[in-house]
């Protein structure tokens, strides 16, 4: 402590006694008590958040669940408990990879932010132009459907006919297209819609003229120093995540080999633009918790990471205004309040497989959660899941507010 070494200096060209010099000695061992005792308290604290986390796990019978907190532009607290494979008992760690679900969704909303800051997109065009085939519901064939009003779930666009290929949408291709749209006018309401974000990822394509998984990597995962990909065979697959789909019938867990089903004879006929969906731009991305909380700061700190710029102020503010009032969904993010009482978050949630995830942050006071489980029991909430809120709140009262909870870990 360069201050007390300062100290005993000036004290012996003074002339002080050696009993006064020995100060320093007194003070040094006061500091490294106050020391201890809190880092004391630090450990005290993290065994009271995981044997709360451990309860919330055995009530939803989790397999595994990632968990990770952000503050003030760091990575305060991350913990995995469970399995990354359930079968070889092979734990989750800071490199498992899970497929995020619909988290994937503001991967593509950012790539086409992007465009937009470039001046080579505007939220207000003509999406069936950006398309390449009309894109108007017959209700209201002279209301323009904006790519703003798809990247907002307020396209009237439904996942009726489904959403694994555009040619359920496409008026050449398939005769009933038209129970693509709703009953409503486009721009009128919200729902929810997978198709909206495969149709987003053909778009990025079409404007770009680079694979989506490509250009999403070079675009935003390499420059914020990232692993992941939408690609399975771009991947280390030792690292992926199995999931767990809960079967009621049989009342036990059963693996989902789907979810990184690598699709290559679709790809091997890739046609740019259009079978997009292949890669799945509404739900593909694959990723580490620590890597999802890494871009979620990009976020919350408008547009950038660690000094490395991703997208303007302005379009990532943007992204995360809520178009539609009642959701607070804006575009690939919304606002929600209903994870911990008086604070208002914003990010997104995935479910697929038997995975569910979570990333909300708040911008403003600059923290934030990834919370993710590879398989947990269902439940009938519409919305964020009662394992992953619950895992959040423990985060916010333990992590959060807490003078506890802000060691830095990178």
């Amino acid at each position: 402590m360069p201050w007390l070494d300062w100290c005993e200096t000036k004290m012996h060209l003074a002339g002080y006694p050696e009993p006064v010099v020995m100060l320093k000695s007194v003070l040094l061992s006061l500091c490294l008590a106050a020391t201890f005792c809190v880092a004391a308290q630090h450990r005290s604290n993290n065994r009271r958040l995981e044997k709360e986390l451990h309860a919330a796990i055995k009530e939803w019978s989790a397999v595994g669940l990632s968990v990770v907190a952000v503050k003030e532009g760091n990575i305060v607290y991350k913990q995995h408990f469970g399995y990354q494979d359930k079968e070889k008992k092979i734990p989750l760690n800071d490199q498992t990879i899970f497929r995020i679900a619909s988290i994937s969704k503001s991967f593509s909303a950012t790539a086409i932010m992007q465009l937009i800051d470039e001046g080579k997109l505007s939220l207000d065009d003509d999406f069936g132009k950006l398309l390449g085939f009309a894109v108007r519901n017959p209700k209201y064939p002279d209301k323009v459907i904006t790519l703003r009003m798809v990247m907002s779930h307020t396209s009237g666009v439904n996942d009726s006919q489904g959403y694994f290929n555009l040619d359920v949408i496409n008026p050449s291709r398939n005769p009933d297209w038209a129970k693509c749209y709703s009953d409503y006018e486009p721009g009128a309401h919200y729902d929810y819609c997978n198709l909206n974000f495969n149709m987003v990822g053909a778009v990025l394509e079409r404007q770009t003229g680079v694979r989506l998984d490509a250009h999403i990597r070079n675009k935003i995962i390499k420059p914020l120093g990232l692993y992941g990909g939408h690609c399975v065979d771009s991947l280390d697959a030792t690292r992926f995540a199995t999931l767990y789909a809960y079967d009621s019938t049989r009342s036990m867990f059963v693996v989902s080999p789907e979810a990184y089903a690598p699709r290559r004879e679709a790809l091997a006929h890739y046609e740019l633009g259009y079978t997009t969906p292949v890669l799945s731009p509404t739900g593909g991305m694959k990723i580490s918790a620590i890597d999802l909380a890494r871009y979620m700061m990009m976020h919350m700190y408008d547009g950038t990471y660690h000094g490395v710029r991703i997208m303007s102020a302005e379009s990532a503010r943007l992204m995360r205004q809520p178009i539609a009032d009642q959701e607070g969904y804006g575009l690939a993010m919304r606002e929600t309040s209903d994870v911990i009482d008086g604070v208002t978050l914003k990010g997104h949630t995935g479910t697929a497989y038997g995975l569910y995830s979570a990333m909300f942050f708040d911008p403003e006071k600059k923290f934030g959660f990834v919370v993710i489980t590879n398989g947990c029991l269902p439940d009938n909430s519409p919305d964020i899941r009662p394992l992953l809120r619950k895992s959040m709140a423990i985060l916010y009262k333990h992590i959060i507010d807490t003078d506890f909870g802000s060691s830095v870990i990178e």
